[in-house]
């Protein structure tokens, strides 16, 4: 087991039972006690758990999203495929409001040699953009989110109101037929609605594990969406649900 499947596999399991010891971290990972500790430092530091003689303790609630750093580190190649397959969606000349994420991050930096207008709704794609040789970049006003970045307000609401993108490009917490687009935080799901309503074509990202999930605020019902690209693991029977509802799913 990897580093970074091994530390997502430590927050989820100290998550579901509250509290977990080091021991039984050590069984479940196949790691050492040594390698353990070392990995709950590291989450301590970013805020999921706190340590305590033995063991840990999660300070994540059940409907909280996993820290920004923590997130970057899992399925990386995944969310590569998926931006590569978003940008050869996207046509030269167009313009897109790009929405917050891991997996959006992904999808900036696969726009850096691309002739694209590009609205980043985080400070970590407009560092991504910032040096694009033919992006025209478009920066929103807003207030960003710590850690994440995200940009979120009414500064941020109107800066997207007042303009119309080709392409919406929307990152999700939790994404199905069923329950529709789903975001933890209420001030990204206004901003993912906003982005939504300004723009032609809706393309939503998220990596196969999100389609089993469903967060505590609706952004859109999936007949909203034109376009979901995800990943190889996505379960089958939520993928044929979404294009029962008239989505297009690719699978990178």
């Amino acid at each position: 087991m990897g580093s970074a499947e091994r530390l997502r596999t430590i927050t989820e399991a100290v998550r579901a039972a509250g509290t977990v010891g080091v021991a039984d971290l050590a069984e479940l990972t196949g790691a050492s006690e040594m390698t353990i500790r070392r990995d709950l430092e590291a989450l301590a530091a970013q805020g999921v758990l706190e340590r305590y003689r033995g063991g840990a303790r999660s300070l994540l609630l059940r409907g909280e999203e996993p820290p920004f750093a923590l997130r970057t580190q899992n399925g990386v190649e995944a969310k590569r495929r998926i931006a590569a397959e978003v940008a050869a969606l996207i046509g030269d000349g167009e313009s897109v409001v790009l929405d917050s994420g891991t997996t959006c991050l992904e999808v900036a930096r696969a726009f850096e040699h691309r002739r694209l207008t590009v609205m980043p709704l985080s400070l970590h794609a407009v560092n991504a953009l910032t040096a694009a040789p033919q992006v025209s970049l478009l920066v929103p006003g807003g207030r960003p989110r710590p850690g994440e970045l995200a940009l979120t307000g009414p500064l941020a609401e109107q800066s997207i109101a007042s303009l119309r993108f080709d392409t919406a490009v929307i990152g999700c917490c939790g994404l199905n037929a069923a329950h529709g687009l789903t975001a933890y935080d209420l001030e990204e799901a206004t901003l993912k609605r906003a982005a939504i309503a300004s723009a032609r074509r809706v393309i939503a990202v998220a990596d196969g594990a999100k389609l089993h999930r469903t967060a505590l605020a609706l952004v859109a019902p999936a007949a909203a969406l034109h376009v979901v690209v995800t990943d190889e693991d996505a379960p089958r029977e939520e993928t044929d649900a979404l294009a029962a509802a008239g989505v297009t799913v690719h699978r990178a």
